[in-house]
């Protein structure tokens, strides 16, 4: 398809044959002839002081919380931080949270990240306090308002920051009073970006983008047409993504668990890759690929036979997020109860319970993959 696309665009290159590095080029030009949505389309829908009112008002539905703010409380490190409280069922503080969400190239790497500034524990009390309670920080590169015009969003930062406080809320809202092992702290592995990506899997859902999406102009909601638009370009290359991420992990796993560093008669490391690319890749890399070299994930980035991780967390998120969907995404009545499960389990445990028990406890089952699958238009969807 992308072969005769480009082809049909007049490409040189569909002639004589696309190479590996055409592909991504080409591959992007029919996501954007297909489904006629670019990134800039959707940011003047998404200002970023909409958004986290939205998301907030999200989190409060789904985990009976409420997040209020609480800038001047505390000392920032620069103006425009903000700082929230997360306030219970009864109306007392249970965590708070650091909020920086603009870029600041001269002080700031890029990226999304989010980190715990104190745990909840016990053993860390103040003087006259039965626990202390936790902190997160978020730190976001968002474009900062200009004049008149506000902090404008992609639909793909949109759903970095749901991601990020999906983190924050697994720190914030454990029940686990034992420090090493509260909140984020000490979660296996592979289970880590649970909450995480289950955050994602609301950003394209119609109810909340309609909340978090008006045009910062007109304050017209997000268009029917745009929505549609954005819900059939997800899924474009799913199944060669997943082959890739497939590479990745199965490389990683064999060149850690079976092979022998210096055993040569096997042709290196390259042959192992290139082995496992004739199942995973529907293009042969060319001869001189070196990706190896630069696979820092597996080599200094802390994911040596871990890279199996991002995949499983998928699997994870997108079947717990099939909990709410089972349940009834217009059932107010039953996404409140699903989210006060999901609270009381998988942001409650934190590391103090094995990661499979926390996810049985909450689905009453072990993983299943068909959501991930379905969620990304590799099995039909149920009628």
């Amino acid at each position: 398809e992308i072969r005769a696309f480009a082809k049909d665009a007049g490409a040189p290159e569909a002639d004589t044959g696309l190479m590996q590095w055409d592909i991504g080029f080409w591959s992007e030009r029919l996501r954007e002839a297909k489904y006629e949505l670019k990134e800039e389309d959707l940011r003047p829908y998404f200002q970023l002081p909409a958004v986290i009112d939205g998301m907030f008002a999200l989190a409060g539905k789904l985990f009976d919380i409420k997040v209020v703010p609480a800038d001047g409380d505390v000392e920032v490190w620069h103006k425009d931080v903000r700082f929230f409280k997360v306030l219970g069922a009864d109306g007392k503080p249970r965590a708070y949270f650091y909020l920086d969400p603009y870029t600041r190239p001269a002080e700031k790497r890029g990226g999304a990240w989010m980190d715990d500034v104190v745990g909840r524990s016990t053993a860390m009390a103040a003087p006259g306090e039965s626990v202390r309670l936790p902190t997160a920080h978020m730190v976001c590169n968002g474009t900062p308002p200009v004049g008149d015009k506000p902090s404008l969003m992609t639909h793909n930062e949109v759903t970095t920051l749901f991601h990020e406080f999906g983190h924050a809320l697994q720190h914030m809202l454990t029940r686990e009073s034992c420090g090493p092992v509260a909140g984020i702290n000490q979660v296996d592995w592979d289970a880590v970006e649970l909450p995480s990506q289950f955050m994602e899997n609301w950003c394209y859902d119609k109810k909340v983008l309609r909340s978090i999406g008006k045009h910062y102009e007109t304050g017209e909601e997000l268009p029917d047409h745009l929505f549609e638009k954005l819900v059939a370009s997800k899924n474009f290359g799913s199944g060669t993504r997943y082959l890739r991420q497939c590479h990745f992990a199965l490389t990683d796993l064999e060149l850690h668990a079976r092979y022998t560093p210096g055993a040569e008669e096997g042709g290196g490391i390259f042959a192992v890759e290139e082995k496992i690319a004739a199942k995973t890749m529907i293009m042969p890399a060319i001869k001189e690929d070196r990706f190896l070299c630069g696979f820092g994930h597996i080599f200094a980035g802390g994911y040596s036979a871990g890279y199996y991780s991002y995949l499983w967390a998928e699997v994870l998120s997108a079947d717990a997020f099939g909990a709410f969907e089972e349940a009834g995404l217009d059932d107010e009545a039953a996404v409140t109860a699903t989210g006060a499960k999901f609270a009381n389990t998988v942001l409650a445990l934190g590391g103090g319970t094995a990661p499979l028990e926390v996810f049985k406890e909450f689905r009453g089952r072990e993983p299943d993959v068909q959501a991930l699958l379905r969620h990304n238009g590799l099995v039909p969807a149920a009628a």
